[in-house]
């Protein structure tokens, strides 16, 4: 059914049709009993799901990557999907429009997306109110209670396989927050940016990203050299350490990285005691695709995700699990469709994993067939 609908949705504009269908599912959501009804159709609600991941309790192991959600309009939505996190932003100090569109492109041929948003958002104040909202309950995040067959507070569960803890509280859903730079911010003050919207989402978020990998923000990229990340992160986890509860900070990586360079960011992970890795964000290779190639020359730049990236992503998180022997935990991202996708990206040693495009192309049943297919 799903794919008579995208080859309807695929004649409209892609950012069109984003924000269209999500408005249809926030309308649909916005009555009770529809709500419950899509949540019995997509949500599984499996005990044996429940994942541990940097102290917190994932309903499931399978999340929504930044960039989706970038203003957390549509948490009530995701979670009614059945996904376990979804990860907001990227968020910015100051508001900011992003690129000219077009700046979202489908290449179905390829299973994969070109996007050159340019961190639009409404900017950290903003998406923290609306966060302070949804955690307030009064836009429906008390779902995942109602779901029965999830643990129960104080009862005893196993956390992926490990010795039996105890759920305070039934999972819900997890939200992390992506956070970045403004356009106009110089490279040598970037770690301000980052500060700024830490502070404005420390008590919004149950976790955060930082995003120096992003292609489509000018010279961003350059903040991916060890000193670079060194000032920012270390000046995070400064501020983070001064608090009562730190918040787990996790740093996310480009497909694109030469091995030196990741062996530079597993190191100053290492020593400055990050709690995780994304890996990995999109590529700016265009090798090996099918899609004609004045099409992507038409295009033009931007970063491209899907399908064509699954390999070198699974390379990296296979990697970085291997050289640190497991010591920094992984959520891996990067061409996840299929249940067989999430199992690759687990084998190779991640401990969740994010979708994005396998969204747009598998449809809102995805997370469903992803759980259904794992052990």
């Amino acid at each position: 059914m799903y794919k008579t609908l995208r080859s309807i949705l695929f004649l409209f504009p892609t950012e069109w049709v984003h924000y269209f269908s999500m408005n249809c599912l926030k309308l649909l959501c916005s009555a009770g009993f529809l709500r419950k009804k899509l949540a019995k159709t997509f949500s599984s609600d499996s005990s044996r799901l429940v994942t541990e991941g940097f102290g917190l309790p994932f309903r499931n192991p399978i999340g929504l990557g930044a960039g989706f959600d970038k203003n957390a309009r549509y948490l009530r939505e995701l979670e009614t999907l059945g996904f376990g996190f979804v990860e907001i932003g990227t968020v910015t100090p100051v508001g900011q429009a992003g690129n000219d569109k077009p700046r979202l492109f489908r290449l179905p041929k390829d299973k994969a997306l070109i996007n050159r948003m340019g961190f639009n958002n409404d900017g950290v104040k903003i998406v923290a109110e609306r966060l302070r909202h949804w955690k307030s309950g009064s836009i429906g995040t008390t779902m995942a209670k109602k779901e029965p067959a999830l643990p129960e507070p104080g009862e005893a569960v196993k956390l992926n396989g490990n010795s039996p803890a105890v759920i305070e509280k039934s999972p819900r859903l997890i939200v992390g927050g992506n956070i970045g730079k403004n356009k106009m911010t110089p490279n040598d003050e970037a770690w301000r940016d980052y500060e700024i919207c830490f502070r404005e989402l420390f008590d919004c978020v149950d976790y955060f990203v930082v995003n120096v990998s992003s292609p489509n923000t000018p010279g961003l990229r350059e903040l991916q050299e060890k000193e670079s990340l060194r000032k920012i992160l270390s000046h995070l986890q400064t501020i983070n350490s001064n608090e009562i509860t730190p918040k787990p900070l996790l740093l996310k990586i480009a497909p694109d990285l030469t091995q030196s360079q990741v062996d530079d960011v597993i190191d100053l992970a290492l020593e400055i005691k990050l709690d995780g890795l994304v890996a990995t964000n999109t590529t700016i290779s265009r090798s090996g695709l099918m899609t004609d190639e004045s099409v992507i020359k038409g295009i033009g730049a931007g970063g491209l995700s899907g399908k064509p990236v699954t390999e070198k992503s699974t390379e990296i998180v296979k990697y970085i699990h291997q050289k640190t022997k497991g010591q920094i935990p992984v959520i891996a991202s990067g061409g996840i469709f299929t249940g067989e996708d999430a199992k690759e990206k687990f084998d190779a040693g991640a401990l969740l994993v994010q979708v994005w495009t396998g969204f747009i192309y598998e449809g809102p049943g995805i997370v469903k067939k992803i759980l259904k297919k794992l052990p």
